[in-house]
């Protein structure tokens, strides 16, 4: 993959990719991850363009300027690298906090966005929901004690020896948030996004009116399965899909995704949408 293109935003430097030609479709990572993570789960087609912001912190991106950093922030600047691509009408979608960016886009951008893909969903509805209580934890943990010392807390905590036990995955993925090399500055971002959320109440989830697909997994502390069902349940006609347990078996787990979403964007009646 060629390198990032850039946009400047408030005096942030946001890195950018947009790969391919086709149907667009804006596709955002989760919290802590970047243009890579995306390029796991989202299917190698040659029809489909992705864009993919690496959000404030993230990948090449800088951190955001004495502001502090939300959901609707990075849904701003992910429309805005759209409107520098040219792109007017998309599908949107994304993991884990990509998946909050894209529900809030859906929502507040409804003329721009054309169908919705949620993957691993950490949010339904409300901000800081308990599931995240880790990332918070690890947060003020960063923010409060020298690195090493924060990393030993959280390694002996409850929480901790519950995510070992039950979600390892999980537990991998919060212990790469003190091996970043800028976790003091990016500790900010963690409590941030984990306090805050899509800004979607469920009625107006209930309103949505576009083609929706929902992935969920079990074995996930982070981004439960109930979360996934709960929003499929919620925003009409949207499809459910559950994929096997990324702690279980990672490589059946991104290919189930990739197929899913593949499968979801060659709908017929989702490319009507998009007269070449």
């Amino acid at each position: 993959m060629s390198g990032p293109n850039l946009l400047i935003r408030d005096d942030t430097r946001l890195a950018f990719y947009d790969t391919g030609s086709g149907l667009p479709v804006l596709f955002q990572h989760g919290l802590g991850g970047d243009v890579a993570q995306v390029a796991q789960a989202f299917p190698d087609v040659s029809d489909l363009r992705r864009v993919t912001l690496e959000c404030r912190g993230h990948g090449a991106s800088s951190l955001a300027n004495d502001q502090p950093c939300s959901i609707a922030l990075f849904a701003g600047d992910a429309l805005a690298v759209a409107d520098r691509c040219g792109i007017d009408r998309l599908v949107v979608g994304g993991i884990s906090m990509g998946a909050a960016i894209a529900l809030h886009l859906a929502h507040f951008h409804k003329d721009r966005v054309a169908a919705l893909v949620l993957v691993r969903p950490a949010w339904t509805f409300d901000a800081s929901p308990d599931n995240m209580a880790p990332i918070r934890t690890i947060a003020e943990l960063i923010l409060s004690h020298p690195l090493d010392h924060a990393r030993d807390l959280f390694a002996a905590s409850e929480a901790a020896a519950q995510l070992q036990e039950n979600a390892p995955d999980n537990f991998a993925s919060l212990l790469g948030y003190f091996d970043r090399a800028n976790a003091k500055a990016f500790a900010a971002v963690l409590s941030d996004i984990a306090k805050d959320g899509p800004g979607v109440s469920q009625s107006a989830a209930a309103a949505l009116d576009i083609p929706t697909l929902v992935i969920g997994n079990r074995q996930d502390a982070i981004h439960p399965l109930a979360s996934a069902e709960t929003l499929a349940a919620t925003i009409p006609g949207a499809t459910f899909t559950e994929v096997a347990a990324k702690a279980a078996d990672k490589a059946r787990h991104f290919a189930e995704t990739r197929t899913a979403i593949a499968q979801f964007l060659a709908s017929p009646t989702l490319r009507s949408q998009f007269p070449s």
